[in-house]
């Protein structure tokens, strides 16, 4: 019976340590990879932020990609929104242009587009 609760023990302690020891190391490789960030060779116009894609903390954005300290989730690129401006008489339908200026067929002043909702459909599953 000794020989048991010995060994009972000794794995306990040995597995402990072996966690403890993975999680260190672990810890110092994250550490090492962002030390040292490599710097991108392409220059953003615009920053980029990153958000977690539960929304824990509502539309809380972070300048680094990392995990959400709420749900410990991996923090989504949020993408870069385009501005698209268009005649408010709707002259040329559901036209866009990307900068600001004048209508060529009634010369009024181009508004900014609202962003028209694409809904997803309902493929795959079924309301009951």
């Amino acid at each position: 019976m000794k020989h048991l609760k010995f060994l009972l023990i000794s794995f306990l302690i040995f597995g402990s340590l072996s966690a403890t020891h993975a999680q260190t190391k672990s810890k110092t490789a994250t550490t090492k990879k962002t030390a040292s960030p490599k710097k991108s060779k392409s220059t953003h116009a615009h920053t980029t932020k990153y958000q977690c894609p539960m929304k824990c903390e509502g539309d809380k954005t972070y300048s680094k990609a990392g995990k959400c300290p709420v749900c410990n989730m991996n923090l989504k690129e949020l993408k870069a929104k385009t501005v698209a401006y268009q005649c408010p008489m709707g002259c040329e339908g559901d036209k866009t242009y990307k900068k600001e200026g004048k209508c060529p067929v009634c010369n009024m002043k181009l508004k900014k587009a609202e962003a028209k909702k694409v809904e997803k459909g309902h493929e795959g599953h079924s309301h009951s």
